[in-house]
Order: structure tokens, then sequence, then C-alpha cells
């Protein structure tokens, strides 16, 4: 008797072109596992090279520094996928994944997964779009890192966050607000830097804070501290003038 897979991949995005009976046949596929939040789903020194769908929950792809401090830079929600890199070349991780909260994935193995993507050109070529933003967005980063101050680059990633509220007219907000080690790392800089520009906001105005949400409460403002800010202590004052 073959084991009933513990759930579906009819959510998983990736995967919408193929039809219900190829989508069964690929669960029964997969490797089933469950991870309580703060579990460690995948090593980057690991030696496998399974693709992992995120069936249920959230996952923080995270690195580490030299000094072995956490650096969490993407998320990738329910719906998603990740570690595809490993599977199509070979080579080890690039990175360690994390439950950012209780979650259900399926493991494809690599052989399986290339064997998917030959015989479903849609689906390869939605990975090789993938794959091109995973680029862009590396040498905007590496641009950014060049060029722009720690303070600078948490003030531009707020406003990267920063959705129209749909409660408030010519509003904005953030929600759910990340936590600021999770806006540290895609900063890329520290927890206390972070701590320091939304408190800074928050006695200028032009921010505030509300359980899980952080309105945008002069954006123009924002925007404007964000283009002459510098980096470095100076620049978080600097958003008070």
């Amino acid at each position: 008797m073959v084991a009933q897979p513990e759930g579906r991949l009819d959510g998983i995005e990736l995967l919408k072109d193929l039809d219900t009976d190829e989508i069964r046949r690929l669960e029964q596929r997969c490797v089933w596992r469950r991870f309580a939040a703060g579990e460690q789903i995948l090593d980057r020194n690991s030696g496998s090279r399974d693709v992992f769908f995120v069936v249920q929950g959230r996952v923080q792809v995270v690195n580490f520094s030299l000094t072995g401090r956490e650096v969490a830079y993407a998320a990738v929600p329910a719906g998603g996928f990740f570690g595809e890199l490993s599977a199509i070349d070979g080579e080890p991780r690039s990175a360690s994944i994390v439950a950012g909260e209780r979650c259900l994935v399926a493991l494809l193995a690599p052989e399986v997964f290339s064997e998917m993507l030959l015989a479903n050109p849609r689906i390869m070529n939605k990975v090789l779009l993938r794959l091109a933003r995973i680029v862009r967005n590396s040498n905007e980063r590496i641009m950014d890192l060049s060029t722009l101050g720690a303070v600078q680059r948490v003030h531009l990633e707020l406003l990267k966050m920063a959705k129209p509220d749909p409660l408030n007219a010519n509003s904005w907000v953030i929600y759910p607000l990340p936590t600021q080690s999770q806006i540290a790392g895609l900063a890329s800089t520290t927890r206390e830097t972070v701590a320091r520009v939304i408190s800074q906001l928050q006695s200028s105005g032009i921010v505030k804070r509300k359980e899980k949400s952080l309105y945008i409460r002069d954006r123009a403002r924002l925007e404007a501290v964000a283009a002459r800010l510098g980096g470095g202590d100076d620049g978080v004052r600097a958003a008070a003038h």
C-alpha cells in the first residue's frame, strides 16, 4: 500500500500548471516534515540537495556573519519553495532555513525536481524567472551595501515594506511588522540600529507603532530623510529635523 501524504501541494504557486492527477502523484514522491517555530529546517552545511515546498506556515532564510551574528534576509511564506539552487547544480546550500512559525514542508528529491522541470517547460520558465530575480536583487543589495549607510538602509527597507493602508486614504502601513532582527537582516545591520531608527522616527512623528503594525504618518518626510542621510548615528538624529 502506498503511504498517503500528510498534506496537499495544491497551494504551491510553482505547481499551478500541473493538473490534479500530476500533483497527487508528486505528493506521493515527497517526504513530509513538520517543524515548530524556531526549529532549524535546513543547515547550510547539510549534504541535502532536496527542494522544499512550504505547505503551511512561514520559514526564514538566514545566514551568519564571520562573528557569528545571525542575519535573516528573506522569508518564504506558505505556497513558496526553496532549495532549488542546490537541486540544480549539486553545490552546497547558500543559506540555512529556520521555521518562522509552526510549519509543514514537503521535500522533493533533486532528481525528481529535475525530471519535473524537463517535463514541464512552463514550470521551468517560472524557476528561471525566479533565479533572474535573485540575481537582480543580489546586485541591488551589493550596490546598497557599497553606497549607503546602515541608517539609510533601514529607512529604505521601511519604505519598501510599507503598503497603502486599506482603512485610511493617503496612509501607509507595515503589517505584520517584522521583528527588529528581521529588519536588521534585510538592511544588513544590527538590531540595535533598527531599534534606534524606529524610536527616533516615532519621536519625530513620522511613524506610529501599534501592536503588530507600523503606520507611516508622513511618507514624504520619511522619503526626504532617507534621501539625505549618509548613515551613522548623525543620520538617526537628522530624522528629527
